[in-house]
């Protein structure tokens, strides 16, 4: 039995709480162990492979669009394999350094090797146990697999797989609607497959506003297929070796076939705890498998601390970042924090982009009733800059309490929507959350904040933005 007095179960997020610990105590001896290559999903597999994929991608529509401006150029060729293997060299290039630095730590003891439960307190890994009073669980998520009879049969690929190719499907369907989905469809689609996306939910891209999705769906659709509402019954190889997925229309219960030569799937994350055994240990999980905490981030058992996907909660990188402050605050703080989610950002890295932080209009509606909130709106193209870029049909939607002006969320779909956004997070953290400092700061004109900016000028109640919503954008919203 080896004794530490810190574990840390997986190399993401949870790093940066052994380093400070570790700078705060040179003399502590740390466990660090990650069943794959260290770094963490979003090293990886996730957010930072995708985006360098998905640059190439931008580039190549802002090209293609680049005649409505006057610049006539042709794309001559996408080297398909060099990008892939750009993304490959940056991220195993990062993936070594970070494997060299924990070999090497002489703090540090890394195992590269599945870990489990085998007491409280005690891991079993590469044979050895383990043992500390300290545990930090970062053991992040694994890609859900829904029960389609027959995939099982199938060759298909999900996020962990698909970095993996060399050579551009001629076509690929992809089973989900969801961020992962719109992504990838973006990525294949300007490479120069044929997608197809099957959603089950009837909106594309169902955690954001109908609205946005509705743009999102009639831009993206000029690219690829996105077909909603739709269940996959089975799934099958042909002679030829194609896939072949069955699908039933949900509401119609209309049957249709598609074929591709590659499959995706992209219906979400699951929990990936059942490898860890935590209930060994006495620790609580959801139904789903997903490990419990309290608000401090802390598990049922004393002295253990989950963090990031694992916990289920917000899948996002920047929110494992943040919870890993509040971990590292919690172990050394007699003063306890609790997380705040109440102004979580995301980004979906499409073609246009979509950012959203905080409550949708619906869920505003719900806990402060319609007649308290106020919602504005504007578009991209009646801003200089927007009509200088031509970003037709895009708009920023923002939305206030009518009595404090506290900014309960806002949602943008259109270029640089994911830095655009950034300005409203920050408000939000602030301590009363008011729209009132960005409305009495100068905007730099021409520039794309006055989309925000003039978003939060036109303040409106929800039954007029609806309106202008269909007379002004043509988006009837139920």
């Amino acid at each position: 039995m080896k004794e530490y007095d810190v574990i840390l179960i997986g190399t993401g997020s949870g790093m940066s709480v052994l380093d400070a610990l570790l700078r705060r105590n040179p003399n502590m001896k740390a466990a660090v162990i990650d069943k794959d290559a260290p770094g963490g999903i979003c090293l990886t597999r996730g957010c930072i492979p995708t985006k360098l994929l998905l640059y190439p991608a931008e580039l190549i529509r802002t090209c293609e669009n680049a005649a409505e401006l006057g610049i006539e150029m042709e794309i001559r060729d996408v080297n398909f394999r060099k990008i892939m293997e750009r993304m490959r060299h940056k991220i195993n290039h990062e993936i070594e350094q970070i494997r060299h630095g924990l070999s090497h730590h002489k703090n540090i003891d890394f195992y590269n090797a599945p870990a489990e439960f085998v007491a409280p307190y005690t891991l079993s890994v590469n044979g050895v146990e383990i043992k500390s009073k300290l545990i930090l669980l970062c053991t992040g998520s694994k890609p859900a697999i829904p029960g389609i009879k027959g995939i099982e049969r199938v060759k298909y690929h999900t996020s962990d797989t698909i970095l993996g190719l060399n050579h551009l499907p001629k076509s690929i369907a992809i089973i989900g609607g969801g961020y992962i989905a719109a992504e990838y469809g973006h990525f294949f689609s300007a490479m120069g497959s044929d997608v197809t996306i099957i959603g089950r939910n009837p909106q594309f891209i169902p955690e954001e506003e109908p609205e946005i999705s509705s743009v999102a769906k009639e831009k993206l659709g000029k690219h690829m297929k996105i077909i909603t509402n739709c269940e996959v019954t089975e799934i099958d190889s042909t002679i030829t070796g194609k896939k072949r997925i069955v699908c039933i229309e949900r509401t119609k219960k209309e049957r249709f076939v598609v074929e591709a030569d590659e499959v995706l799937i992209a219906t979400g994350r699951a929990s990936n705890s059942d490898i860890l055994h935590p209930e060994r240990a006495g620790i609580k999980t959801d139904r789903n498998g997903w490990i419990e905490v309290n608000e401090y981030l802390q598990t049922s058992v004393d002295g253990i601390w989950a963090l990031g996907d694992c916990t289920g909660k917000y899948q996002f990188k920047h929110v494992a970042n943040y919870e890993a402050m509040v971990v590292f605050y919690n172990l050394v703080s007699e003063q306890k924090v609790r997380a705040d989610y109440h102004a979580v950002p995301h980004a979906v890295f499409t073609y246009p982009e979509i950012a959203s932080v905080g409550m949708r209009e619906r869920e505003c509606i719900e806990k402060y009733g319609k007649e308290n909130i106020l919602i504005g709106v504007q578009r991209f193209e009646d801003t200089a800059k927007g009509d200088a870029m031509n970003a037709k049909d895009y708009f920023a939607k923002v939305i206030v309490h009518k009595g404090t002006m506290e900014i309960l969320g806002a949602h943008i779909i259109g270029p640089y929507a994911s830095i655009l956004i950034q300005e409203i997070v920050n408000l939000m953290n602030t301590q009363d959350g008011s729209a009132v400092p960005l409305l009495q700061s100068m905007h730099i004109h021409p520039a794309l904040s006055e989309v925000v900016e003039r978003a939060f000028n036109s303040l409106m109640p929800p039954e007029h933005y609806h309106h202008v919503l269909e007379a002004h954008f043509g988006i009837h919203v139920h």
